[in-house]
């Protein structure tokens, strides 16, 4: 079993069910990696989505990353991915993944850019730092970056949302 559980800053639209499109994204984008099974098994898997603001998100970007800039997404896992099969057999209650967390302003600005609904993007910026705690990177070379765009394709396209990618190449 897996859940997103979701803390929400003013400034994200309250009209959302961010929990309900955290869980989606976060199910989706298991359920399209090698790690499937964690959605299944009998332990409860949690990943903590924050939606907060950009001041938020860079000063996280500064501490742990050395970059003093908000960024869309930050992912802080909580297991590293070589013990991630190791919980294939673990009865243990509940597991956490880790933590993501979204930038307002960035997120809403992406979007725009994008031409996609605030809600579509913020899916699959879940749906990557997911992604990210399962132990994908894109900074690590190409073939890394497209296995991992590929998995978010499948994930967001098992969800009726069009490949964030092609968006971005015909702008």
């Amino acid at each position: 079993m897996i859940e997103a559980e979701v803390s929400i800053e003013e400034g994200w639209n309250g009209a959302t069910d961010w929990k309900a499109l955290a869980d989606r994204a976060v199910r989706a984008a298991l359920e399209a990696s090698p790690y499937g099974w964690i959605v299944e098994r009998p332990f409860a898997a949690e990943i903590s989505v924050r939606l907060t603001d950009d001041e938020e998100v860079r000063i996280l970007n500064r501490d742990y990353r050395g970059k003093d800039k908000p960024t869309n997404v930050l992912s802080f896992p909580m297991i590293q991915r070589d013990m991630l099969d190791a919980l294939d057999d673990s009865d243990d209650g509940e597991v956490l993944l880790g933590d993501i967390v979204l930038a307002h302003g960035v997120t809403m600005r992406e979007a725009a850019e994008k031409q996609v609904p605030t809600e579509t993007h913020a899916t699959h910026l879940i749906v990557h730092g997911t992604l990210h705690l399962l132990g994908y990177d894109h900074e690590e070379g190409d073939a890394e970056a497209e296995a991992m765009e590929d998995i978010e394709r499948a994930a967001l396209a098992s969800i009726g949302i069009d490949d964030p990618y092609a968006i971005q190449d015909d702008a």
